[in-house]
């Protein structure tokens, strides 16, 4: 039965692992797949969730699995109901405004804590802080252009006083002519990995215990955002996210949102503890 799986178009590699699949499931009820219903190949789904596979090793296997029953057996129903695993989400690391504030104190180059600062006050993508021009800076309207975001979108975000305070004070001192953070040659801005070292010399100078990324300081920015009130939609604007759904996961992390929720057992009466 396996011998006759169309697999003509597939990649060596995958039809092995292909095959590996379908002789597993015909090992696992002890007789051929082609005589089990779709309530057993579900069981064996549950069988290898048990087991602790990884979701992209699960999903290998109902590829496989919906390729035999739909193209070899020509059960064209079937593959449908075979669903595939969903990668588990995880919650973005999120300082506290105490954290920043001490992460960005133990930055020792002036301009990389400028860098991050910015990444912080703006919510930017470390490809965006380092592409920074020192004329994407508008003083007088208070913005700050971020070209080719994500998908190769411009964006504008807000220049908040602090910021352009910060700003100033590390030009004075680091006079930059064409990007805002140039890297060791003037003509080529900051490389990111000069960031991200300096994301983890600063973590660890200021004694945090989480692992800090220029991405988490984004988290941090769009968190505290929605922690002061701000509408969830005009911080999908400003982190430049297509869907809304990206930014409504910061609604998990947000503390206002936990503590301020009240618990049913607050509406309980019940007697002290005695």
């Amino acid at each position: 039965m396996i011998d006759d799986m169309k697999v003509r178009n597939l990649s060596p590699a995958t039809q092995e692992a292909y095959v590996r699949a379908v002789e597993k499931l015909s090992r696992y009820f002890g007789r051929s797949p082609d005589r089990l219903s779709l309530e057993d190949v579900r069981a064996f789904q549950v069988h290898l969730a048990s087991q602790g596979n990884a979701w992209s090793t699960a999903n290998q296997t109902v590829c496989a699995l919906r390729f035999f029953y739909g193209v070899t057996l020509g059960r064209e129903r079937m593959p449908k109901h075979l669903a595939y695993a969903h990668e588990p989400s995880k919650l973005p690391v999120v300082l506290s405004a105490g954290e920043v504030a001490r992460f960005l104190a133990a930055v020792p180059s002036v301009r990389s804590r400028a860098a991050l600062t910015t990444a912080y006050a703006a919510g930017l993508r470390v490809s965006e802080a380092v592409s920074l021009k020192i004329t994407d800076i508008d003083s007088e309207r208070m913005i700050i252009r971020v070209e080719h975001g994500k998908g190769g979108k411009d964006r504008y975000v807000m220049l908040s006083a602090r910021l352009l305070e910060i700003l100033r004070s590390y030009w004075r001192i680091a006079r930059p002519r064409y990007w805002l953070f140039p890297g060791r040659e003037a003509s080529r801005p900051l490389n990111p990995v000069s960031l991200h070292r300096a994301c983890r010399l600063a973590a660890a100078a200021a004694g945090l215990d989480k692992r800090v990324t220029v991405h988490t300081l984004r988290h941090s920015f769009a968190t505290h955002l929605l922690e002061s009130g701000t509408n969830i939609r005009i911080i999908q604007l400003l982190l430049g996210h297509s869907n809304l759904s990206t930014t409504a996961r910061y609604t998990q992390v947000a503390s206002s949102t936990i503590h301020g929720t009240v618990s049913p057992l607050d509406r309980l009466r019940l007697p002290p503890p005695s």
